[in-house]
């Protein structure tokens, strides 16, 4: 092949090879007959090895014939576009495939006749843009598909479903127990842990599913071609199952476990937002059953979100419409039957529900991080009400670990002293077990700070958690409160009253008070004072009255029980 050269092309083409041939694109040269009268160097680069195409003189067809024989299945495309290009005379652009390289070919038509072809290797370029592309698809931890991706694969799956009938399934997973993990190890750790999840959802599947990672430690299994309910239910089995199973990472052994919801298609719905919803409503329901369990989806589970959501819609405002209210229960010292206090307990007087339980809305408060300012409200004005009793009557106030989390408890609590006027010696900060699970060492930071100001600390539901007997060690509690259900046990269980003994036992030897929560009857009450309990609460005392009446009652006079 002789390629066209300086001393062969015409005067005006010879001035302009030079700079032609320093462009990274090849150019060719096409005159009004069709006729190749100039190529640079890099066209005959690009198009080496198909002999004779770009020979001086050669025409168009022969060029195309040649490129042809090299481009394989590509170049029907390509020859549904030229004709129509040359026809019209108008630019045109297409890529084709050369000897495993990928070029782009610009056409553009000369005034007065003729053609200039651009040639490109975009090789490396269209090679990137997919990797780019796969890589916007795919979660860069653990290479599954992404969000995005499984859109994609939902929206086809949901077409097949419109089409055929054939069915699919939404499984969301919820890793249990993988925020401890990210606390005390790290950050690194807990992408290894994510990565090793990863790997056994991947075991979990057909190849027709698809295994997503949507968020931190959520995963999303899309699961095709159902023929039976049982399927997704066996799958949803194995995901808590296998989830659930002991992980060794770098030298630890972690645990960990799973929370599913599950949405089939059609029953469940049949467009792709519905299914991810009603997913994740399952998920909730599994979530609030204690965890490490699957869920389907029930249209209740609908209508229970939506009252929930009104419930909090609802709260958010009773702050500031001054709904809640404070009710005080008091606490009597057995020996001299004298009162030593009452605890604040939180009321919502709503003007449409009427008087909400704590039990509806205090779990939900501390779920979507309400509690810290109404646990606030309440420490500030158990304080402005407890001032106005006769000293040295004292207030118990309970505060939440979410309270503790907010980093300004200390400084809230000298706040609402200080603007009281009530003195630390007669407040009480009630915790549970639950506080000192979470980051125990800064915990006890504040609790310490608590009592360097005089405050008291007391446990409240002593008994009923794992390690209630180890945080007597970490921390010098001022009381300790024994939950009502091992007072309720002393009529129908004969270790109720061992039970209670011990406790009182052990309080005494770390000179700490006890009380004994939810004393109902006389007998009970004699049944405590036998064991060596210093205080109780319940409603045989009294049950939880209004601020209002706080004062009359405590100015009654105490007979001995």
């Amino acid at each position: 092949m002789r390629a066209a050269s300086v001393a062969d092309a015409p005067p005006s083409a010879a001035g302009l090879l030079p700079y032609l041939n320093a462009m990274r694109h090849g150019m060719v040269l096409v005159d009004d007959q069709g006729r190749i009268t100039l190529s640079t160097d890099r066209a005959v680069r690009l198009l080496d090895g198909l002999p004779g195409s770009l020979s001086e003189g050669a025409s168009v067809r022969q060029a195309l014939r040649a490129v042809r024989h090299g481009a394989g299945d590509g170049w029907r495309q390509v020859m549904a576009r030229l004709p129509r290009a040359f026809g019209q005379h108008h630019s045109a652009t297409f890529e084709v495939t050369l000897q495993d390289r990928l070029l782009e070919v610009n056409l553009h038509p000369v005034a007065g006749g003729g053609w200039a072809v651009a040639f490109e290797d975009v090789t490396a370029r269209r090679a990137a843009e997919v990797q780019a592309d796969e890589m916007a698809r795919h979660d860069s931890l653990t290479g599954l598909p992404n969000r995005v991706l499984l859109r994609e694969r939902l929206k086809e799956a949901v077409g097949r479903l419109q089409r055929t009938g054939e069915a699919c399934a939404i499984l969301l997973i919820d890793l249990d127990r993988f925020k401890p993990v990210n606390d005390t190890l790290g950050h690194p750790m807990g992408d290894a842990l994510l990565k090793k999840v990863a790997d056994r959802l991947r075991t979990t599947v057909r190849p027709t599913d698809t295994v997503a990672r949507i968020g931190g430690d959520e995963f999303v299994i899309l699961q095709t071609g159902i023929r039976e309910a049982a399927d997704t239910q066996a799958l949803a089995r194995r995901l808590v199952d296998l989830v659930g199973r002991t992980y060794m990472v770098d030298g630890h052994l972690l645990t960990i476990g799973a929370s599913v919801g599950v949405a089939l298609a059609p029953n469940d719905g049949t467009e792709a937002d519905r299914l991810l919803k009603n997913a994740d409503l399952a998920l909730y329901r599994a979530k609030l059953d204690d965890r490490a369990t699957y869920r389907f989806f029930e249209p209740e589970m609908d209508a229970r979100m939506q009252a929930r959501r009104r419930l909090e819609l609802d709260m958010r405002q009773a702050l500031a419409r001054r709904e809640f209210q404070l009710h005080y229960q008091p606490q009597l010292q057995l020996d001299g039957n004298r009162l030593v206090g009452c605890e604040a307990l939180i009321r919502w007087q709503h003007p449409e529900r009427g008087m909400v339980s704590p039990l509806d809305f205090i779990p939900l408060a501390e779920e979507i991080g309400l509690i810290v300012p109404i646990g606030e409200w309440v420490m500030r004005q158990a304080c402005r009400d407890a001032v106005t009793w006769p000293a040295p009557l004292s207030v118990a106030v309970n505060v939440s670990p979410a309270q503790f989390k907010s980093e300004r408890l200390v400084e809230m609590v000298m706040s609402a002293l200080s603007s009281s006027g009530l003195p630390a010696t007669r407040l009480e900060v009630e915790i549970t077990e639950g506080v000192l699970l979470q980051e125990s060492e800064k915990t006890l930071q504040t609790l310490h700070r608590l009592r360097e100001l005089g405050v008291r600390v007391s446990m409240d539901d002593f008994g009923t958690g794992y390690s209630s007997l180890s945080y007597l060690r970490s921390f010098p509690f001022d009381k300790i409160k024994i939950d009502r259900s091992f007072v309720s046990d002393l009529s129908g269980k004969r270790d109720g009253e061992a039970i209670i003994r011990a406790i009182a036992g052990l309080g005494k030897s770390l000179g700490m008070t006890t009380v004994a929560e939810g004393v109902e009857t006389a007998d009970q009450m004699e049944r405590i004072r036998a064991e060596g309990c210093t205080d109780v609460q319940g409603y045989l005392i009294s049950k939880p009255v209004p601020a209002a009446e706080v004062l009359r009652f405590l100015s009654a006079d105490w007979p001995a029980t």
